[in-house]
């Protein structure tokens, strides 16, 4: 079974607000979903969070290694067109769009060998987790609102992330965090992302340290992104004196990136994010050096119903793997795909068991988000 061609499908006009100040360029075109299509008329789906145009440089940049390939060989493709393009990829644009290619193969492999993804990359630990409602910061009675309406919509654990905490004065920082506390109560869990990944980011460790420490005083349960995304240093010093877990790396693409992050224990909490930073593929090998480390395993996923259903996949075949991140709302989770991801009572998501990714694209829905 060999690989046909590829087809992406550009996503416009429901990108949800990533929390930029000045938004992204371009501000409406963040993700692709690319399809991955044989000889034998079948295909497999990924997401990669990168715009199209630069996806569909991407693809047709990569076309020598893929075209032909075998289709059925997720692993192998993928480190070959890592390999080939280090001299003018080596991550960044490249390996995201290595990424989608990843998952689409991983969901493609699946469906040839009537195997949901999870079993495929090594069993199955865990047919269940909780994801945690992905949402920003707000103004404070704005912020309540948006909590109360996330805690409605079933999460028993949300993540507030990016402006305007972190941007004004560490009185405000904590008004933010007291009015969340006190609105979802002390049986939600908490989690706070600064999004030190903002451009120009002012903040250094002491700014974080001491945040570090009002956020305890809160019962948060980590600290994600307080610092700007290579200053390894700080975020060791950081990881070892702060009083809650620090997480992050999500901006980081391929493995041997995030080794040294591991090694040196520069975070409590490692953030790849598939698809973007090799895919399935390469976050597996992340997460398995992570798990020998004794760093926990948290996706990023800021993205799709692909995306997610990605997460869930790896997830159910780690033994470290904690939450899956759940942007919330966003119609590119609750609409893309033909049958929507669900909440039990427990606020748990079930991992799709069918064959694949165990999801089907709404074709109606990705025409009316092509623009």
């Amino acid at each position: 079974m060999k690989i046909a061609s590829i087809k992406t499908h550009k996503l416009l006009g429901g990108t949800v607000d990533g929390g930029w100040p000045e938004g992204h360029v371009p501000e409406d075109d963040l993700h692709t979903i690319v399809e991955v299509i044989t000889d034998d008329g079948l295909s497999g789906v990924g997401s990669v969070f990168t715009s199209s145009a630069l996806v569909d440089a991407g693809i047709k940049f990569l076309r020598p290694v893929w075209d032909g390939a075998s289709a059925i060989e997720p692993e192998r493709l993928t480190e070959e067109m890592r390999q080939s393009s280090f001299w003018q990829g080596r991550g960044g644009t490249i390996e995201h769009v290595i990424s989608g290619l990843d998952i689409a193969l991983w969901d493609l492999f699946g469906k040839v060998c009537g195997q949901p993804v999870s079993r495929l990359l090594g069993g199955i630990y865990r047919d269940r987790i909780k994801p945690y409602g992905s949402i920003l910061f707000d103004e404070p009675d704005v912020l309540a609102q948006r909590l109360k309406d996330t805690v409605g919509r079933g999460f028993k654990a949300i993540k507030l992330g990016w402006r305007p905490f972190g941007r004004r004065d560490h009185k405000f920082d904590e008004l933010l965090v007291q009015t969340a506390r006190e609105t979802v109560g002390d049986d939600i869990t908490l989690l706070v992302d600064a999004g030190g990944s903002e451009q120009m980011w002012p903040h250094e460790y002491k700014w974080a340290l001491r945040t570090a420490q009002m956020l305890a005083a809160y019962d948060i349960g980590w600290f994600e992104e307080p610092l700007r995304p290579d200053d390894i240093e700080g975020y060791i010093k950081l990881s070892e004196h702060a009083p809650l877990p620090i997480a992050g790396c999500e901006v980081l693409t391929r493995r041997q990136a995030f080794m040294p992050w591991i090694e040196r224990h520069a975070v409590d909490i490692i953030q790849p994010d598939a698809t973007k930073c090799g895919g399935l593929s390469e976050a597996r090998r992340i997460a398995w050096m992570a798990y020998d480390h004794h760093v926990r395993f948290v996706s990023h996923g800021w993205n799709t119903a692909i995306g997610l259903a990605a997460d869930l996949h790896l997830a159910a075949a780690l033994p470290n793997a904690h939450y899956v991140e759940y942007l919330t709302p966003a119609a590119y989770i609750e609409e893309l795909i033909s049958e929507p991801f669900s909440l039990d009572d427990e606020g748990m998501l079930t991992i799709p068991e069918t064959p694949g990714l165990g999801i089907e694209l709404n074709r109606d829905a990705l025409q009316r988000f092509a623009g």
